[in-house]
């Protein structure tokens, strides 16, 4: 029987040598894609540490599974439990249509105030991709979660509220509203853009890249999104004023040259980013972005490495982190031990990253693109890549496992 991994003041973690960790295996294909995760990782850990570190893994209730267990889709001590433990990991899941919760992913990130999605997007060779340059490619996304367009806060078109609302926007604030129009309501905040900054700028000190790029719409929505580039800027110099410049900075006083031990703060409009990001990949690292945003420009870069199959991420707090698959739940391959387990076995070792135990997360990244090399490859790679094997889900685990030896 294992720990609980806890969490000091400070923000570091005290991880046993036999951690409990919640897991949610996840609708659809969850299970196979978990079933093989959970090789990988129990593997990598034994392997890279003698049999002297191992997981213990505690399922917890959501979704689909969870709703047949226990009439809840996300019951609460699933919640507890999550937040009492530090660190879980869970599979995709599918929220039912018309059962009245709009998003379990959405939900899980907001009751337990998980407000940075991390998503790393880096390339392994020999993974197909639309680029002729993906190699330049290593980014990672910094979502605000909580807030924005994803706050769910919006009435439908007819509704009476909605009617009330257009009303009132037209007599008292003199806004001009087409007749029939649904409403929705697009909070940013301060605090919330700014915890996030922080986070982003943090882990830009910790792992060595040069940038933080604040993602914004603000020459449209000046006091939403241009105030996250406002409040962005203000957090880097409030929390980083020693190891940051803003790009600015970097041109009037450097002369472009950056200097040695300087992270530099820049901000780009969201479109003319989304070509940056294709033509000239090497100038980013660490993007920080508000909710909406953030997804889109996530999966687009996703498909420049591979896609959504390849692409790791986690929701992190300040009190837990859940560690999750960034796809779907593709339905019609459940149970069919088909699918590319990658981007959960991935996010696992994400998850190791964030406990510390980087020996075996870089055996899980080293011993996936080794898999891959050898040409023996689940159906999405197998498809692309002439002269490889396709093999089932469980199979293309039981490989990447083997090239741990």
């Amino acid at each position: 029987m294992g720990d609980k991994i806890t969490k000091n003041n400070n923000n570091t973690l005290n991880v046993p040598d036999c951690p409990v960790i919640p897991f949610i295996e996840g609708d659809g294909i969850g299970p196979d894609i978990w079933k093989a995760t959970q090789n990988v990782l129990d593997n990598a850990i034994k392997t890279a540490y003698l049999g002297k570190k191992k997981i213990d893994w505690l399922e917890v209730d959501a979704g689909e599974k969870g709703y047949e267990r226990t009439g809840e889709w996300l019951p609460d001590k699933t919640l507890e439990t999550i937040e009492d433990h530090v660190v879980a990991i869970k599979g995709p899941m599918t929220t039912p249509v018309g059962k009245g919760m709009r998003s379990l992913n959405v939900a899980i990130r907001q009751k337990l105030d998980l407000y940075a999605c991390v998503r790393p997007v880096k390339y392994i060779d020999p993974v197909p991709s639309p680029m002729k340059n993906p190699e330049k490619v290593d980014m990672v996304i910094f979502r605000e979660n909580t807030e924005d367009l994803y706050a769910g806060i919006e009435w439908e078109s007819g509704a009476e509220e909605t009617k009330k609302l257009i009303s009132y926007l037209k007599e008292n604030m003199g806004a001009d509203i087409a007749p029939g129009s649904g409403i929705g309501i697009k909070p940013i905040s301060p605090g919330n853009t700014k915890r996030l900054v922080i986070s982003a700028v943090q882990y830009a000190v910790e792992q060595g890249y040069s940038s933080v790029t604040l993602m914004h719409k603000g020459n449209i929505m000046k006091f939403t999104e241009g105030a996250f580039c406002k409040w962005g800027y203000e957090a880097a110099k409030e929390n980083f004023g020693d190891k940051t410049i803003s790009e600015a900075e970097l041109y009037d006083k450097y002369d472009g040259i950056q200097p040695q031990g300087k992270i530099v703060i820049k901000d780009r409009i969201a479109d003319m980013l989304f070509q940056q990001v294709l033509l000239r990949p090497e100038e980013y690292g660490v993007i920080a972005t508000p909710n909406l945003n953030g997804d889109y420009i996530s999966d687009a870069l996703a498909a420049q490495v591979g896609g959504l199959g390849m692409a790791p991420g986690a929701n992190i707090g300040d009190t837990c982190a859940v560690f999750e698959a960034t796809h779907g739940t593709a339905p019609k391959y459940t149970g069919l031990d088909k699918v590319n387990p990658s981007s959960l076995i991935l996010s696992g070792a994400m998850m190791l990253d964030y406990m510390g135990w980087q020996e075996a997360a870089n055996l899980v990244r080293n011993s996936i693109a080794s898999a891959i090399r050898a040409g023996k490859v689940t159906y999405d790679l197998a498809r692309q890549m002439p002269g490889t094997i396709e093999v089932k889900c469980s199979e293309f685990a039981n490989a990447i496992v083997e090239k741990m030896k």
